[in-house]
C-alpha cells in the first residue's frame, strides 16, 4: 500500500531535513503509524500551508501532517483522533520592547503588528482578542514571518509555543513568549486531516493512533523534538474520537 503525506516547514514538527528528508516529531510518528497499518511506500510532499487542505480534498495526497482542528476546517476535510495540544505563544525580538506577552496586549497597543501564517487559527484567536485585522500580516511561509519579525516589519509572531522554542534556538536576536493558560480548559488539538472519502485510511490510521499515542515507544520519539506528556496527556486521555 502506498500512502502520500503532505507537510510544510515548521520545525519540530515537520520539515525537511539532510538529503532532503522529510523530518520531524509529527513526520516520524505518520511513518510510524503507516508503517503499523501495512504501508510498504510512504511518500511525503512538502507543500505550503495555504495548499494543505484543497490538496488532500482534490485528491493530490492522501492526508496530511496534524494541524489545530476547527470547526471550519471540519467541514472540509476529516480529521483523525487527536495527537497533541498546544498553547499559543509569541516570538518577539530580544527584550520585547512593546512587552507583547498575549494577543490581548497587542490589541491594547495601536502600534503593535502581529505576523502569522496565512490560513492558521491564530489570526480568529488575535481577533477575538480585539487585535484588528488591518494590524494582523499573513505570511505564506513561518520563514517569512521571522525574516518580517528580524527585519522590525512586525512586532510578534504567533504560534505554537513549542514551535517558538525552535525558532528562537537559531535565531538569538529573538525570544520566545508562552501565553498564560486560560483556564477555558485544555489547550486546542490537532490531528491528521483526509479526504472524507477516504474512510478506509482514515479508520485504519485512527484504530493504530488509540493503540500507540501515550505509549513508551510514542512518548520517547515526541520527546526527541521537545515535545512532552504536557502537550499528548490531555488528547490520550480523551475519549475515543472519529
Amino acid at each position: 500500500m502506498k500512502v502520500s503525506v503532505a507537510y510544510i516547514e515548521e520545525p519540530p514538527f515537520y520539515w525537511t531535513g539532510s538529503h532532503n528528508r522529510a523530518t520531524g516529531a509529527d513526520i516520524e510518528l505518520a511513518e510510524v503509524t503507516l508503517r503499523a497499518i501495512g504501508a510498504s511506500d510512504i511518500e511525503f510532499v512538502p507543500t505550503t500551508f495555504d495548499a494543505l487542505l484543497p490538496g488532500v480534498q482534490e485528491g493530490r495526497w492522501d492526508m496530511n501532517v496534524p494541524l489545530f482542528v476547527s470547526r471550519e476546517r471540519a467541514q472540509a476535510v476529516a480529521f483523525s483522533v487527536p495527537v497533541w495540544a498546544l498553547g499559543d505563544g509569541f516570538v518577539v525580538r530580544g527584550g520585547n520592547p512593546k512587552a507583547l506577552s498575549r494577543y490581548e496586549s497587542v490589541a491594547a497597543r495601536g502600534d503593535a503588528i502581529l505576523g502569522i501564517v496565512a490560513g492558521t487559527v491564530q489570526r480568529n484567536t488575535a481577533m477575538n482578542a480585539g487585535v484588528p485585522d488591518s494590524r494582523i500580516v499573513a505570511f505564506k511561509r513561518q520563514s517569512d514571518a521571522v525574516a518580517a519579525l528580524l527585519a522590525g516589519e512586525i512586532d510578534a509572531y504567533a504560534a505554537t509555543t513549542v514551535g517558538n522554542r525552535e525558532i528562537v534556538s537559531a535565531h538569538k536576536d529573538l525570544e520566545a513568549v508562552a501565553h498564560e493558560a486560560t483556564g477555558h480548559g485544555n489547550a486546542p488539538v490537532g490531528a491528521f486531516s483526509f479526504n472524507k472519502e477516504n474512510a478506509t485510511l482514515l479508520d485504519a490510521v485512527n484504530r493504530q493512533l488509540r493503540q500507540y499515542l501515550g505509549s513508551a515507544d510514542h512518548l520517547a520519539r515526541m520527546a526527541k523534538y521537545g515535545i512532552t506528556r504536557t502537550e499528548i496527556d490531555s488528547v490520550v486521555a480523551r475519549p475515543a474520537e472519529k
